[in-house]
């Protein structure tokens, strides 16, 4: 049965961040509600009742320190616990926390600070705090920063410390739940700036609300008391503060924080977690670490593959209820003997529900996943939706990123572009009608600025972003998100970015995987010393070529990678080549391999 906006609306009347958060902590107070790993690697832990009273505590320094009912407060902290309960207790006191990427510059910080007429700052260490004092001079409506990590005491007068936000009492939790009002700003989040300068998409209580009760009526869980997940990826990012924040503050999660992302596989083995969100790269690396260990043992990566391809057609009917008995016994076989032992390994095998977002996932990749019994899925949705507009954990068609999730009307443009409406949609861009009346239009429609298209049963396919399609020189207008899927295909490549814009054909950048390329090269006899060397070698160059030919057949001429150009160093999150979150930033792309692009048009 469909479930409309207004259904979930009437669920969610009155409630805020904080009365949720506060009735999660009255009815699971001894329930662990955060987990971290220590210095010495042991792991500590507090509860539901510890995180509410630390928060209450940070709450009533802040307001002691200044900060009062409608300021803003921007956070540059790491996936520690502290994160959770600072951004907590500034909601308790009916503020608004604006937690902007660890990697901004200072000149970032400054941007950011001013454009959000942020009042006060907390930040993690000195590290951080150095990149706010270098513009305090120029950031004029910052009153006050505070640094929770300054063990040796080196913070410069002026700058309060973690005793200082702890030690003014506790707010009242009546008075806290009461402050914040549905219609209230409960966050801005910045867009990475892929183009331009970011833009604070704004966020109310009432979408957040709203769009953790439409993920919970999405979620295959019975309970969601105890469920383990891993905070790793940037909480300036809407699916990691939806998924592991909001939702974990409403529905009781324990959550391991993991301060580094790119440390996160480690953490799985120890965790073991019932549900993990994860942008494609992350599975990738799975994916190829799994191969490049199959690879050793072409015996072994041989039944593995037989494995896998008798298991695709019994997934798939089983995911979708057609299964027959036989079929489910066949799987319980080839689970026992190949597949369970991976995911164990993998720390994989509690998994209940697995979440790929915010760039494409190759669908073989997700299907690989699927029958080694990792239900992972996609989910499609921005900032400006509060994260999620379309997914289903269940009855998965590869490829595609789902059906609208419940309450969100999804449908297609006149010109194919994705629209939605609900009550997951922002508030708008903050000082910014102009961008607010482009994105939403009078009719509460939010445009998601991506192409797409949609089958029978409502399952959308994202083609590309419209400013994103490559026109060649013929006119030919092309999905490079297709193309760069296609190509990440190819074993040895672990990225692509496809060129072509004006020109007489498309091309293609494409990265050496770090896992699955050395060993390649290893059973192949190939001696290197780097990656950049290996991707030189006369016989990767070969073998990317024959998978080049292969994996562009499913495309017309015109469409096709016609050239590649084979690169050695990898391409890291938060860097000048892709987003926080592994987008490719094309100009930055464009401009640090100009003369490898231009040698594969023969300048």
């Amino acid at each position: 049965m469909t479930v409309t906006s207004d259904e979930i609306m009437k669920v969610v009347e009155g409630q805020t961040i904080v009365t949720e958060f506060l009735k999660t902590v009255e009815a699971h107070s001894d329930s662990v509600a955060l987990r971290w790993m220590n210095a010495d690697e042991t792991w500590g832990e507090w509860t539901y009742g510890d995180y509410g009273r630390r928060a209450a505590e940070v709450a009533a320094g802040l307001r002691a320190h200044g900060v009062e009912r409608g300021d803003h407060v921007v956070m540059m902290i790491r996936n520690t616990p502290e994160f959770h309960v600072v951004d907590m207790a500034v909601y308790m006191i009916g503020a608004t926390p604006i937690s902007i990427y660890n990697s901004s510059s200072a000149e970032q910080v400054e941007y950011l600070v001013n454009h959000s007429d942020a009042v006060f700052a907390v930040v993690e260490d000195l590290g951080f705090l150095d990149r706010f004092l270098e513009v305090r001079d120029r950031t004029p409506g910052l009153r006050g920063i505070a640094v929770l990590s300054d063990p040796d005491g080196a913070a410069p007068d002026g700058v309060l410390g973690h005793d200082d936000l702890h030690a003014h009492g506790s707010v009242d939790l009546a008075e806290a739940a009461s402050l914040a009002q549905p219609d209230d700003l409960a966050t801005m989040i910045y867009t990475s700036g892929t183009t331009g300068p970011p833009k604070g998409v704004m966020l109310t209580h009432r979408n957040i609300c709203w769009t953790v009760e439409c993920l919970r009526r999405s979620l295959p869980f019975d309970t969601y008391l105890g469920k383990r997940v891993i905070s790793y990826l940037p909480m300036a990012h809407i699916a990691e503060r939806m998924t592991s924040h909001y939702a974990g503050a409403f529905m009781g999660y324990e959550v391991t924080t993991c301060p580094d992302p790119t440390g996160v596989l480690p953490y799985l083995t120890h965790v073991r977690p019932d549900f993990v969100f994860g942008v494609p790269r992350v599975y990738e690396k799975v994916y190829a670490g799994v191969n490049a260990v199959l690879a050793a043992d072409p015996e072994k990566a041989q039944k593995f593959s037989e494995a896998l391809e008798a298991a695709k057609p019994i997934v798939e009917a089983m995911d979708w209820g057609t299964a027959t008995q036989e079929q489910i016994d066949t799987y319980a076989f080839l689970d026992a003997v190949a597949f369970k032992p991976v995911r164990e390994l993998l720390g994989l095998d509690n998994v209940v529900s697995a979440v790929t977002g915010a760039a494409p996932l190759p669908a073989d990749t997700l299907t690989w996943f699927r029958c080694i019994g990792v239900p992972l899925s996609e989910i499609y949705g921005m900032s400006e939706s509060s994260g999620p507009m379309t997914w289903t954990a269940t009855r998965v068609k590869a490829g595609s990123v789902g059906p609208a999730v419940p309450g969100c009307e999804v449908k297609l443009a006149d010109d194919g572009e994705i629209i939605c409406r609900g009550g997951n949609v922002f508030a708008g861009y903050y000082k910014s009608p102009e961008k607010t009346a482009e994105a939403l239009d009078e009719d509460g429609w939010l445009h998601s600025g991506d192409i797409g298209e949609v089958d029978d049963d409502g399952y959308f396919r994202i083609v590309d972003r419209k400013k994103e399609l490559i026109i060649t020189a013929g006119g030919k207008n092309i999905s490079p998100a297709n193309l760069e899927a296609a190509l990440k295909g190819i074993p040895l490549v672990g990225q692509a970015c496809a060129i072509g814009d004006n020109r007489p054909f498309v091309s293609a950048l494409v990265v050496l995987d770090p896992d699955v390329a050395p060993a390649w090269a290893a059973s192949n006899g190939i001696e290197f010393s780097s990656l950049a060397e290996l991707a030189t070698h006369p016989e990767v160059v070969a073998e990317i070529d024959r998978g080049l030919a292969e994996v562009m057949a499913q495309f017309n001429n015109a469409e096709r990678v016609k050239k590649v150009r084979v690169l050695g160093e990898e391409w890291l999150p938060d860097s000048e080549l892709l987003t926080p979150t592994s987008k490719l930033k094309r100009r930055g792309i464009h401009a640090t391999y100009v003369d490898e692009i231009e040698s594969l048009y023969g300048a």
